[in-house]
């Protein structure tokens, strides 16, 4: 088996999504997606001890056609939706929304994060949904950090959260084949991931220094791979956290508009009016 050579390296953006300070390394200039993943965010989020919940993080909000997922690194993410959910996720763990035909939510800093204050670092990247289910019912699912299975070898921890990595299965359900890895590492931890030679492939790192293919990337990094082997070779150079995205490619048009993923401008106008004709359901949040 050959391993994948780097078709790119990519530094993030700092970008500003409504006063929320991020990095953004998908889109970039160079590239609109990485089918099937849209876009990535990565922030550091400092949460004020003593405001309210209700004035803190990002209130209802709805998405239509894809899958929103946040990994939370550090702190608390408080989840509410239009379907009743009302979730917690911390440190370790994943949250993962099929907005399917529609879903409202918010995510909001964890009681506890506001009432000590502290960070909330947390990684959000969208993954595209096939055409044929889009419309379909939308789901949420949390994942604490005991419920993601995890793989320790050479100076590395690697969690499973989606698709199987050396017979290990995640928990998350997605649309197409993809496989989806958070992973802690030391200094000196030389690693063969292996992937399907058809799937896209990114790294991203949150922090430390990875060298692949004879090139070196950084924290707020992207490694974007060409589809020409079958294993990700990947020497940690500084400690370092990152994370695997890799999927089979839909292959089909986007279109997109804010929250909304679709395939055509008119299933984004339509989008559009179901939500302010209130089809994609409501949310009233409440708060201890």
């Amino acid at each position: 088996m050959s391993n994948r050579t780097i078709k790119k390296i990519i530094s993030s953006q700092k970008v500003n999504m409504g006063g929320i300070h991020l990095q953004q390394p998908l889109p970039d200039r160079a590239v609109d997606q990485i089918d099937p993943f849209i876009l990535i965010h990565h922030g550091s989020l400092p949460v004020k001890q003593g405001k309210p919940q209700s004035e803190s993080g990002v209130g209802p909000h709805p998405h239509r056609g894809f899958s929103p997922v946040t990994f939370v690194f550090k702190g608390g993410v408080q989840h509410q939706d239009s379907l009743g959910n009302n979730e917690v996720v911390t440190a370790g763990g994943t949250q993962w929304i099929h907005s399917g035909k529609g879903i409202i939510h918010s995510e909001r800093p964890s009681k506890k994060m506001v009432e000590k204050g502290g960070e909330n670092e947390i990684i959000q990247f969208w993954v595209n949904t096939p055409s044929k289910h889009k419309m379909e019912t939308p789901y949420y699912l949390p994942l604490s950090a005991d419920k993601s299975p995890s793989i320790k070898k050479d100076n590395a921890t690697i969690h499973v959260v989606a698709g199987e990595f050396e017979n290990v299965k995640g928990p998350a359900k997605t649309y197409s084949p993809q496989t989806l890895l958070r992973l802690e590492t030391k200094a000196g931890a030389d690693l063969l991931l292996e992937i399907p030679k058809s799937y896209n492939a990114l790294i991203y790192i949150l922090d430390g220094e990875l060298e692949s293919d004879g090139k070196i990337a950084q924290a707020k990094d992207m490694f974007w791979f060409n589809n020409d082997g079958e294993k990700i070779a990947i020497k940690v150079t500084k400690d370092s956290r990152f994370i695997l995205l890799s999927g089979e490619p839909i292959g089909e048009p986007v279109a997109t508009y804010g929250p909304f993923v679709m395939n055509t401008e008119n299933e984004i106008r339509q989008a559009m009016a179901d939500y302010q004709e209130g089809k994609m359901g409501h949310l009233t949040e409440t708060f201890d």
